[in-house]
């Protein structure tokens, strides 16, 4: 009998139907940073550029509510951005309040997203990933990830979660 090649699975028709090119609007969250020593903004860009995607940023801001949240307006606005990405500002510092500027604005919060980027870190720093509250959402049909600021969370997020499931995400939230 003749072997049937297997029909792609759902997640895969619909991955396979998402957009492949994303605009990636990127944002540092950070009091002390500035360009040229902004590793994770820096690796945020090189990991979209790489992976044939467009990016506008990364714009440093200070922690403060006001500031992310205009930041993240500003990014929203750029037609071709269908990506947010913020690095910085989701620990338990005082100064972390990336998600009390952010999280207010999602329209459906992506639950899975912090789930798995914890479980992932986990792996690489053990019981310390619980101090991450890495976090996403849509903001309309526009994706919003917002990641600590480690250039090794940052890597972690966009190769194991935001890369590979993105377009996947927004075709989802784009269907009619």
């Amino acid at each position: 009998m003749p072997s049937r090649k297997s029909e792609p699975s759902s997640a895969e028709r619909h991955r396979a139907a998402g957009p492949a090119v994303l605009g990636f609007g990127l944002v540092t969250v950070s009091d002390t940073r500035r360009p040229e020593d902004d590793t994770g903004g820096r690796s945020l860009a090189a990991l979209a550029q790489v992976a044939g995607h467009r990016v506008e940023g990364p714009v440093i801001v200070p922690d403060d509510v006001a500031s992310i949240r205009a930041a993240v307006r500003r990014m929203l606005a750029v037609s071709w951005v269908d990506v947010v990405v913020l690095t910085g500002g989701t620990g338990f510092s005082p100064r972390d309040v990336t998600l009390d500027a952010v999280v207010p604005l999602f329209d459906k919060p992506v639950e899975g997203f912090g789930e798995l980027f914890r479980m992932l870190s986990w792996q690489q720093v053990g019981a310390a990933a619980m101090l991450s509250r890495a976090a996403a959402g849509l903001v309309g049909d526009r994706a919003v990830f917002l990641l600590p600021g480690s250039p090794k969370a940052v890597s972690l997020a966009m190769e194991k979660l935001i890369l590979p499931e993105a377009g996947h995400l927004l075709g989802q939230a784009r269907r009619e």
